[in-house]
Order: C-alpha cells, then structure tokens, then sequence
C-alpha cells in the first residue's frame, strides 16, 4: 500500500513539473485584454476613488465605489487619453489632463457633472501640469509655459472663476518641484547636468531665494510639514545613495529623516502630518515604508505576494491609504489600505481571466561581469519549458533613457515573447540610475562604447546558459534602449542575429538640436551628458550616430516610430530604414500616425508587439513565417 500511494505521488509530482514546463501561449489581443491603470485620488467623502483605464482601448476615466468595487465610465474619448488629475474640492467638477496625439502638449481640462468639459488651458502650444490645490482648497496651482514656451511659470486659478493669475515669472529658466500649501514657497531646481543640480527655496512673499544644495550633488523635493516649517528633499549629498532630509525654514539647517544603502525616491505626509510614506528604489523593486510620524515608528503594511508598490496616497481623513501595486506577473493594480483596521481591498484586476498567471515568468534579479569586471545588475526572465534540451532563443532588452533602468514590474511585451519562448534578459548597463551616483555618471559622454559592451557582455551571459541557443539571440530596446539597439547592430554587427529599434534615436546632431522648447531647463544638463551639438562635440555625436554608418548594418532589423513624436522625429527614422534598406538587409518599418514618443492606444500596441513576435520568429527563429499587415505611413 506504502509504495502503491509513493507511486502515485511521485507521478503527480512528474506530471505537476511537466505542466509547469508547458505554458499556454497567449495571443497578443489577450494580452491586450489586460488593463493598465493609473491614479487613484480619494472623492471628498472618500466613498469612491478616481482612476485613468485603457479598459476601453485608450485611457478614460473611472469612479471605483470602494465599498463594493464597482467602477462607473466618467469619460468615453474615442480618439484622446485621458488621464484623471483630481476632484475638484468643494464640487462635483473634474480635472483630467490630456494632450492631442501624442504630442506631449498637455493641457489642464475641467469636467462638469453633466458631461460637458472646458480646457483651462487653451493656448495652442501651452504645456501645463498640475501643481496642486491651497490650503484652503479653494486654489488650484499650475505650472505653464504659455509666456515663454522654454520655461514653466507658476499659476493660481480661483475654484469658480477659473481665471489665471501668475504666481512665479520664471525667467531664469529653473525646474519648478515643490509649491507649498499656502503658495508662499517654491522649490526651484537649477539643473547643472543630469547628475548634479542645484536647490533652491524661495519666499514668493518676500522674493528671498535660498540655495539648499551643495555642489557636485544631486537633490530633489518631496514636499513640506503641514505648518510649512520644513522642507523635505533627497540627495545623494553625503553617499552614493539618496537620502530624506528636513530643512528647517528657520534655522536653514538640515537633518537626515532615513536612509538606507539604496535611493530613497519620495516621501510623502498624511493631511495632518500623522503618517509619513516612504519609497525607496531596492534593486529595482519598490519598497513602501508607513511610519507614525512623529515617533518615527514603523507601522505594519500589507503583504502582497511578489508585489511592488510602486504609488501611494493618502485620504484626506488619514484613516485610508490608496495603494498601486504591481508585480512582474500581473499589471498594476489598486488597493485601499485601511491604517486603523488594516483591512485592505483590492478594487481592480487587470489580468485578463483567460491568462493563468502561473503560465507567465517571475522576474528575477541577476548580476553579469562586463568586458573590464563591473557587475552589471539586469532583470531576468526565463522561459517556463526552457532546458539544455529544450533550448530557446534570447533577446536583450535596452531601457530608455539615458538614466532609466529596468525594474521588476509587468511589461506586457516582454512576458508576450517570454510566453512564446524568448529568454529576455533586461540589462541595467553603466549609467543606468538606482545603482548609485558612480554607476549613474558612468556613460557620460560615452554612449554607444563602454555601455553598449555592458549590453554585449549581457549577450554573453545568455549565451553561457545551456538552455540559450547562442546563435539566437538579439537585441530590442525603446527610446535610448532603441539607440543602442541600433548602436549594436552598427558598431558591433556581428554580435546580434536582429535587432528591434523602438521609437529609438539614430541621429544625436538632430535629436539634440530638435529637443521641445519646454524642455530648456533640462537641455544644458543634457548636452553636458552627452554633448553640444553646437560645439566640438559636434564630431563625437556625429560618430556614435548610427544613421552615418548604417551601412555597417548586415543583420535584419525592424523600426517603430510615432509620428507625433517630439523627441525622436519621424525624419530620424525614415533616413535609417533607407539607408539600411540599401545594404539588401531585411528592414520592417512601423509607423503610427497617432503616436508620439510611446504607445498610448491599444490597437497600435497590439499590432507593433504582433508585428515585433511575426519578425522575430522569422529572422531569429528562423521559421516560415508570413508578416502581417504593415501599419503604414502617411
């Protein structure tokens, strides 16, 4: 009987693991059956929450009933995202923000009860972003560029009237970060190079401006005390890492609240200053902590299984905490914590029912060796049924940026060609931010070299796994990450069987001459990090731009670019197509005539990540497959 009943749970156990190893395969459309959301302000009574959905195709807005979970449509665009900024206090109005195609020119809308909405910011090329309400919730602020398109002035709008009045004339071109409470202080930021700033703290009342920062730092607000006698703001000021300070108005002299060997990234104070939050950047997770403020004690936070927590809010009342929780395996989604139960609630799921979350891959942290022996950080996704028997081809994906980083999070690309046999290994290469500052100015004025070898190097750890077929393995990349994919299919052409340039920048003369008017206080940081297109480092840019040597390029490639798209224009990628097009190599071109820097709608997701797998499996694959439909330009 003893060995009847060992038989049969040790045949269980074989068939448990062979399941485990062959995972459904999913469409995109069910991918895409997911559902992103983003928001999560409380409604003056705090009965219902108010969220942004791409639940329809593109992003709406949506009231959650907390107490039951049951969602309402506030909005039904056809044709525009929408994104929900807040209630109006003392109201039944709406502020939602959204731009025309992805162009980046949001502006501030107001939305009345019975569906008729007023753009509060109706200047053609008016950039404007939230600043927040008064004290006395009868003010909203705002920053906006409408004076002078290269810099953001600050704006009051009376509830009711509506009518602008400025606040701060920006004419030194400073980065606006923090507007207190009472609108008697701003903090301004001076943005010396993207890793270096100066802090200021100015007294709109009595115009005295004060430099917070030291030099060769980096420092960032996150907010005042509800009496507004201090100012919090992290810096790496003392370490490699980000740390919480306070910054008596008084006394003008700093403290450290927290730190920790990783960045601290915000903190946030409850309305009458009982809790605190604070996030912190950990290996490329998101940890929360909830604190009694004044003691400064550590309060007990919701276990969610693989979750990271990457937003938080409090209620107005103190007693509710709005978290937006993720994980690797299932998009975000949004909770309600009570702090005085400690009961939470989940009021959203994201994850198309047809998808077991079982057949998707946990994201894992791994470390790699580069060309000179620094440790490169990456996120790793393996295929469930990959083995030394069984092996899979490999794809490297490149953040964007420069400066960002991969994060353990959903990314329904990746775990769509992860779900259809594709190990993704996401390199966090020198220069990437989270690692420290060292880490972080390490590409400076270097990208597409020592960087672009951290990228290889990551190629080479795939290849090193017995269960990664060596001569199937590619590289794919968004933004800057679409630089360097396509640094690497020109500069190192042998190294990558495809490459995947996503909204990607191939030409930096252009790029950096072409940046936004808005984007004027950032600019002079950036040519620091990069270089001025204007000056000698004219002759470097020229040469790590891949369009000027695109006839290097032997293996296929295929390009996505919006055509809204601000940053990297559509020129940009028309000419490397072409170009690349004249060596005979295999180019799959995608544009989409109603995006800009990033997919927003759907539909255009749906077909590029389509095209992106038919195109991998054909030429890294190498199987017989026949492409679907272009999407194609004007």
């Amino acid at each position: 009987m003893k060995s009847t009943s060992f038989l049969i749970i040790f045949l269980a156990a074989i068939l448990n693991v062979n399941a485990q190893q062959e995972p459904t395969e999913y469409s995109i459309e069910q991918f895409y059956e997911n559902t992103r959301v983003s928001g999560g302000s409380f409604s003056p009574d705090e009965s219902k929450i108010l969220i942004s959905s791409d639940e329809s195709g593109i992003f709406n807005l949506y009231e959650i009933d907390i107490s039951d979970g049951s969602k309402t449509a506030v909005t039904n665009s056809e044709n525009e995202s929408l994104f929900a900024v807040d209630y109006v206090p003392g109201s039944g109005d709406i502020l939602y923000s959204a731009d025309k195609g992805g162009n980046e020119i949001n502006h501030l809308y107001l939305l009345k009860p019975d569906g008729t909405s007023k753009d509060l910011t109706p200047g053609e090329n008016e950039k404007a972003e939230f600043g927040g309400w008064n004290n006395t919730d009868s003010t909203l602020y705002y920053l906006s560029n409408k004076r002078d398109a290269q810099f953001f002035d600050v704006y009051t709008m009376e509830i009711g009237s509506w009518e602008p009045k400025m606040l701060y004339k920006n004419e030194k071109g400073y980065m606006v970060s923090d507007i207190s409470a009472s609108g008697i202080y701003l903090v301004l930021s001076n943005e010396i190079t993207t890793s270096e700033n100066q802090l200021f703290l100015l007294n709109t009342e009595t115009e005295e401006l004060t430099e917070i920062s030291k030099p060769g730092f980096y420092y960032s607000g996150t907010g005042f005390n509800k009496d507004e006698t201090e100012l919090y703001y992290t810096t790496n000021h003392g370490g490699e890492f980000s740390r919480l300070m306070a910054y008596d108005i008084d006394t003008k002299k700093s403290d450290v609240i927290y730190e920790t060997n990783w960045d601290v990234m915000y903190s946030s104070l409850s309305e009458n200053d009982t809790y605190r939050v604070i996030a912190i950047n950990e290996d490329g997770t998101n940890k929360l902590l909830l604190w009694e403020n004044a003691s400064q004690t550590p309060l007990e936070l919701p276990e969610i299984e693989d979750g990271n927590i990457v937003a938080a809010n409090f209620s107005d009342s103190e007693k509710l905490l709005r978290l937006t929780v993720g994980t690797s395996k299932t998009p975000n989604n949004i909770y309600v914590y009570n702090i005085q139960t400690k009961e939470i609630k989940k009021l959203t799921s994201t994850l198309n029912p047809e998808i077991d979350p079982d057949d998707l891959v946990s994201a894992e942290v791994v470390r790699y060796k580069s060309f000179d022996g620094l440790e490169i950080p990456a996120i790793y996704y393996k295929p469930l049924n990959a083995t030394a028997d069984n092996k899979k081809p490999a794809l490297v994906w490149v953040h964007g940026g420069p400066g960002g980083q991969s994060r353990v999070g959903y990314f329904a690309l990746l775990q769509y060609l992860v779900n259809h046999g594709y190990a993704v290994l996401a390199v966090n290469n020198r220069g990437s931010s989270g690692y420290g500052a060292s880490f972080y100015k390490m590409d400076d004025k270097n990208h597409g070299e020592k960087d672009l070898q951290d990228v290889i190097y990551g190629k080479k750890w795939l290849a090193s796994q017995d269960y990664i077929n060596e001569d199937q393995i590619g590289i794919i990349g968004g933004s800057y990450g679409g630089y360097m994919t396509m640094a690497a299919m020109t500069f190192e052409p042998d190294e990558f069987e495809v490459g995947v340039n996503i909204f990607g920048v191939t030409n930096w003369l252009r790029t950096l001459k072409s940046i936004p008017p808005y984007w004027e206080s950032f600019r002079k940081a950036l040519y620091d990090e990069l270089g001025d297109p204007t000056t000698k480092d004219s002759i470097r840019l020229k040469e790590i731009s891949p369009l000027f040597h695109a006839e290097n390029v032997k293996n296929p490639i295929m390009v996505l670019q919006g055509a809204n798209d601000p940053r990297v224009l559509q020129v940009e990628s028309d000419e490397i197509v072409e170009a690349v097009k004249a060596n005979d190599v295999p180019v799959e071109y995608m544009v989409f005539p109603d995006e800009g820097h990033g997919f927003i709608k759907k539909e255009n997701e749906i077909k590029g990540y389509r095209q992106i797998l038919a195109f991998l499996d054909k030429y890294l694959k190498d199987e017989d497959v026949t492409m679907p439909d272009n999407v194609l330009k004007d």
